[in-house]
């Protein structure tokens, strides 16, 4: 395609050029008859223009309407003359070239055939397509020096990220033993006093999203306790005391300004999940805390309450969200208390939760 020298617009002019160079001595008639027709003293156009505004000359002298038709044929005379120069030229510029017109033809059979060849509409198309195929190769030719700045460039992010890596173990190394005791000093409170964590950092071989560090949390809930992977060793509520601590904790250090517990009590009763109240009360003096609770000492805690319900609409259940007032905060707390039939004592205990 290189060898072909594509030009904008080259084939129209081509198709024009073979089309005279093929039909030359056709025109060459079509032509010179077209010359007698204009010249031919006695009835060619120019001779009978002329006679025509000869006799409309003098007629011009009677009226505005005479003068009006021979200046149009003074008009019509003066284009003629230009169209008989212009076809004087076109004579004089006809040759029959032979050899021209198989260079001409030559060259437009190469442009069809490259044209059928990449289903191109026209010469534009081809010059797009070969640029296109141009590109390819010289990103072919350069392909060794590209991958040669690909590689140093991957090199240079490896040995950044492994800096950075490095950085974020030593701080992990630095702050675990602050959280092991932050972790259990708040379960200490939380009614497990003997239970301790170990943190461990393990090298990974490959790039995480945050370092290269596989972090293992290793618990013991009872003194003189192995320890063991913290899902096998703990149960249920300690599972929810210990995922509340780290969340606290957490909370003092990515400013979140909503966090949601979905039923974090589950496993605990009595007053441990008062104290764990005490903790999401805490936390809600810096971020918007929402509960799920089935617990009335947590509940209570609550700056608002919203009751949960289901209902059936058109054979359909339907979850309901309905914001309580102070009276039904105190009914809903007193069920959670004593059940759904209300008891003088339920209802006390339920004000004075909430107070």
């Amino acid at each position: 395609m290189q060898d072909a020298k594509l030009v904008v617009g080259e084939m129209i002019t081509l198709e024009e050029e073979y089309e005279t160079l093929n039909n030359i001595e056709d025109i060459k008639q079509r032509l010179s008859n077209s010359n007698e027709l204009m010249t031919n003293e006695e009835v060619g156009i120019i001779h009978n223009l002329t006679e025509l505004k000869q006799q409309f000359a003098k007629l011009s002298n009677y009226g505005l309407a005479y003068k009006d038709v021979y200046e149009r044929i003074n008009s019509s005379l003066i284009e003629i003359d230009d169209i008989f120069i212009e076809i004087e030229n076109l004579q004089d510029s006809l040759e029959a070239n032979p050899n021209r017109l198989e260079t001409v033809n030559a060259k437009l059979q190469v442009l069809h055939n490259l044209m059928l060849k990449h289903s191109a509409a026209d010469e534009n198309e081809l010059i797009q397509i070969r640029e296109s195929l141009s590109q390819k190769m010289s990103d072919t030719e350069n392909l060794d020096a590209t991958i040669i700045q690909k590689e140093s460039k991957v090199k240079a992010l490896q040995q950044q990220l492994i800096a950075d890596s490095k950085t974020i173990h030593a701080n992990r190394t630095k702050v675990i033993p602050q959280l092991i005791q932050q972790l259990e000093d708040i379960l200490g409170t939380l009614g497990m006093p003997n239970s301790k964590f170990n943190i461990q950092l393990h090298q990974s071989e490959t790039f995480l999203n945050y370092g290269t560090d596989e972090l293992e949390f290793l618990f013991s809930a009872n003194k003189g306790g192995n320890f063991n992977e913290l899902k096998k060793s703990a149960s249920g509520g300690e599972l929810s005391r210990i995922m509340l601590a780290i969340k606290s904790i957490l909370s003092k250090y990515i400013q979140l300004p909503t966090i949601m517990f979905d039923e974090i009590d589950t496993g605990v009763s009595g007053e441990i999940s008062n104290k764990m109240a005490s903790i999401m009360q805490q936390m809600s003096k810096t971020m918007q805390v929402f509960t799920i609770t089935h617990l009335p000492q947590i509940a209570a805690k609550g700056d608002t309450h919203f009751k949960v319900f289901k209902e059936d609409i058109n054979e359909v259940t339907q979850t309901q969200l309905k914001k309580l007032n102070a009276d039904e905060r105190i009914v809903e707390i007193a069920q959670m208390l004593g059940g759904v039939k209300l008891s003088d004592s339920a209802i006390a205990h339920a004000k004075q939760l909430l107070n």
